[in-house]
């Protein structure tokens, strides 16, 4: 299974992709909005692990243009945004 980690964050990044990769995946770890889109444009994924606050483009807007797109990406959104409206969201 192929994984996009989209995540800005070095910490959480380095760990979740330490993790899929002792468990076998193959991930591509990208850390801005930008890069994500282009990644998913050169790459077929199975999954992305998406966090919403990617700087260049926001993680609602990277899942509206896939939407927009047609993309057949699975989308987990990992965030530290906990409000309701962003949940909502």
């Amino acid at each position: 299974m192929r994984i996009l980690l989209a995540e800005d964050d070095t910490m959480l990044g380095s760990g979740l992709e330490r993790g899929l990769r002792m468990a076998g995946f193959t991930l591509d770890w990208v850390r801005h909005g930008p890069s994500a889109q282009t990644a998913l444009c050169t790459q077929s994924y199975d999954v992305m692990l998406l966090d919403l606050g990617l700087p260049g483009m926001d993680g609602l807007e990277l899942l509206q243009w896939m939407r927009q797109e047609n993309l057949g990406v699975a989308v987990l959104v990992v965030s530290a945004r906990d409000s309701v409206s962003d949940r909502i969201a």
